[in-house]
């Protein structure tokens, strides 16, 4: 520990000229002195706190992402025990292999030589055969397909006349649609770089493919989706309800911002260099949205005249803090009623009904006005002193108390309205594969090949919300026939 150091020749004369000027002015000096102390206490205990509250948060307790929990034990989650066993649940279908009736091949291994005495079997009539199946891939290989257009002349005009390609081919020599297909959803849908796709068809099927080739067929599929994705635009701006949420991303060694707009069917992303109400505005979806926009609170989203819910996921992890951090009871409380909500709505759902009783409805919100009530006399605000500027800064539990409070109504939207879901889970999901995406390739070379893998991602996560096959869908959209998705507004 560091000695204090010695008083300065300056402050000893501070000293001497107050003692010269009498009881007043030493008793002044020392008031000064424990003052200018004091402030300088506060100042670092305040540090010290906000250091300590960052140390607290985890991904559990805060919208910290799970990779920043490091090595330490995780946290206890959300979720309760269901009373079950692990493994397979009674009446589960299971995976088990199925026995099949009529095989693909029929491989027949004979015996010869009988394995007690060594005599000849070979004219013996079978008995039996006892039969096991294996389930395997077929030799993958590259097969190249000629097509072949007849040219006829016209015996009365001389006119060559010549029939037609297929659909899709186009050059001289090229790659088909299935393989493409596959490209694309190596790459955009199991997010592999570029080289293992390239490492893993030369390994599988043999071919050798450049990196050109690879983005020349994601650039063919970004132009085919035009149409597609102006479809999945208007179809999500006109939802009754919609999830909405943004992540940065890397392009180009800068930051730019992936905006998600997604219902259970549908997903729409839009990259923009900025996160706030300029790119909200340029993606076009908020400012004509009339919906519930279901968000985690930035305070962008709140500027738009839509019904706004708000995510409760993000306000069980701050309460979560509250109880680890600082023991307060009020919050474990607020935990309890919320999740407490929610299972009332699943349960009526489940039963048939389409909203919960008005007495019900009454008692929750009752309840939820009291905790806030106790909360606030716990933490009462800090007033403003005379050197601050704005509104006093307030702690972590008061901020959230007031939030809750002003934001009542959005806060418990999912209990008057069953169509607003209790969290923003929707948007998250949607979003985290950008993260992970960033994670394996560290982000994308330039603005273009962010939207390319935009558009492309959007797609394919539509697909799969409405249960059609990836691959068998970009094969048609190369093909031209691209599979008629379900826009109908929900």
């Amino acid at each position: 520990m560091q000695e204090p150091s010695e008083p300065s020749e300056q402050l000893r004369e501070v000293i001497r000229a107050a003692y010269q000027q009498g009881e007043e002015a030493v008793i002044a000096l020392v008031e000064n002195l424990l003052k200018a102390q004091a402030d300088v206490i506060g100042k670092l205990e305040s540090r010290i706190k906000a250091l300590e509250d960052q140390a607290s948060k985890d991904s559990q307790n805060s919208s910290k992402p799970p990779s920043g929990d490091g090595f330490k034990k995780r946290p206890q989650s959300l979720r309760t025990k269901s009373g079950r066993k692990s493994g397979g649940q009674t009446g589960h279908p299971g995976s088990t292999l199925e026995w099949v009736e009529e095989p693909d091949e029929i491989e027949q291994q004979v015996i010869e030589r009988c394995q007690g005495c060594g005599a000849s079997l070979v004219e013996m009539p079978i008995v039996e055969w006892q039969c096991a199946q294996v389930h395997d891939l077929v030799p993958r290989e590259m097969r190249v397909k000629e097509h072949q257009v007849a040219v006829k002349q016209c015996a009365c005009c001389g006119q060559r006349n010549q029939a037609g390609f297929p659909v899709g081919v186009t050059n001289r020599v090229q790659y088909g649609s299935r393989l493409r297909s596959l490209m694309v959803y190596l790459m955009d849908y199991q997010l592999l770089p570029s080289a293992r796709v390239q490492e893993l068809l030369s390994k599988v099927l043999g071919c050798a493919l450049s990196e050109g080739t690879l983005y020349e067929a994601r650039q063919a599929c970004f132009e085919l989706l035009t149409e597609v994705e102006s479809s999945i635009f208007e179809a999500v701006q006109q939802a009754e309800v919609a999830h909405f949420d943004e992540t940065g991303l890397r392009v180009n060694g800068k930051l730019m911002w992936l905006h998600v707009a997604s219902t259970q069917a549908l997903t729409y992303y839009f990259i923009h260099p900025k996160r706030g109400s300029e790119a909200i505005d340029a993606m076009d979806i908020l400012p004509q949205f009339e919906g519930t926009s279901v968000h985690d609170g930035w305070r962008s989203y709140a500027l738009y005249g839509c019904v706004h819910a708000l995510c409760n996921a993000h306000h069980l992890r701050e309460l979560r803090f509250l109880v680890e951090r600082y023991q307060q009871g009020w919050a474990e409380q607020m935990m309890t009623l919320l999740v407490t909500m929610k299972v009332s709505v699943e349960q009526t759902q489940a039963q048939g009904q389409t909203q919960l009783s008005t007495e019900v409805i009454t008692q929750f919100e009752t309840q939820y006005q009291d905790l806030i009530e106790t909360g606030m006399k716990l933490n009462p605000a800090n007033p403003p002193t005379a050197n601050s500027r704005g509104r006093p800064k307030q702690s972590p539990a008061r901020n959230l108390l007031e939030r809750l409070e002003m934001h009542q109504a959005e806060v418990l939207r999912f209990i008057h309205d069953f169509r607003v879901p209790f969290d923003n889970n929707q948007a998250e999901r949607d979003i985290r594969m950008m993260k992970l995406k960033q994670k394996i390739s560290g982000g994308f070379r330039s603005e273009v090949g962010a939207r390319i893998f935009g558009r492309i991602r959007g797609y394919l996560s539509t697909l799969r919300k409405q249960g059609h096959p990836l691959l068998d869908a970009l094969e048609q959209l190369f093909l031209g026939h691209p599979i008629s998705l379900s826009l109908q507004p929900e």
